[in-house]
């Protein structure tokens, strides 16, 4: 079912935008990752494109729809239709976000934070084990940004994460712009969250672009990362070593030319 093709170095997200290009130029890319939900419930139309471009390139999945914080549990026909779309595109992992986003058959667009207490690490364990369990996967997981914090939380985020890992058996895609983001909305050290997170529970790193609105920063994967957020990542490679890193870019998509420039600037600081 998965590809034993080694992920490794820097990769980028894969945009429709670039299909053409990528099939016509098979750029020196190591790996692209693809958002699951274009390519699931019937949206199979570039679905010949991503299977010409699996022939020359490993491929990760990234979900944002999974809702793996649901006190409901994960939707069987999600999980039905992502088990087709690894069956057909055999990628080297699978990963989401450590958020919900549905309850009682209503959804939301937005990847909702979860209260960092001993009874949602219950539920959220409890979904991930259920979920490898049907897949047949190590699920890799995303902290995710966000813009609020609950009463009622227990722990701090790291520790959050820690005792998710601990419990579920997975494994954390740490993203570092959110890292950065959260830290700033927020109010806590960067390098203290980095610092207590152990080195085995971190699969990949993403990196992005995110928008200032001075109140707070607002994660949008809209422009280039900046300068605070090279600096962590420089941080998080002298922690953790040289993780597989992503460059994600959703909104005022480039060129592929700039993917692969940040992609570089991204390789050159590896060890």
């Amino acid at each position: 079912m998965f590809n034993k093709h080694l992920i490794e170095n820097v990769g980028i997200s894969l945009k429709g935008d670039h299909y053409q290009d990528i099939l016509d130029s098979k750029p020196n890319v190591p790996w692209f990752e693809i958002l699951s939900e274009n390519f699931m419930f019937g949206n199979e139309s570039n679905l010949e494109y991503l299977l010409s471009i699996r022939k020359n390139y490993p491929l990760t999945l990234h979900g944002v729809g999974m809702s793996i914080g649901s006190a409901d549990g994960v939707s069987l026909p999600y999980l039905q239709e992502l088990k087709k779309l690894i069956e057909t595109v055999s990628p080297s992992w699978v990963s989401d976000h450590l958020s919900w986003s549905n309850y009682s058959n209503k959804f939301t667009n937005d990847l909702l934070p979860l209260p960092f207490t001993n009874e949602t690490i219950d539920v959220v364990s409890d979904n991930i084990k259920f979920v490898q369990d049907y897949l047949g996967i190590e699920l890799v997981l995303e902290n995710p940004s966000s813009y609020l914090r609950y009463c009622v939380d227990e722990m701090t985020e790291w520790e959050f994460i820690n005792k998710i890992v601990e419990k579920s058996g997975c494994k954390i895609l740490l993203d570092i712009n959110n890292i950065y983001v959260n830290s700033y909305n927020h109010n806590f050290d960067a390098k203290e969250f980095i610092n207590n997170l152990p080195k085995n529970i971190v699969k990949e790193f993403h990196l992005s672009g995110h928008l200032n609105k001075e109140a707070y920063l607002f994660d949008d994967h809209g422009d280039k990362v900046c300068d605070e957020v090279w600096d962590l990542y420089r941080y998080a490679l002298n922690h953790f070593g040289n993780i597989p890193t992503l460059i994600e870019w959703d909104n005022n998509v480039p060129t592929l030319s700039t993917l692969e420039e940040e992609a570089k600037k991204a390789q050159r600081l590896f060890s």
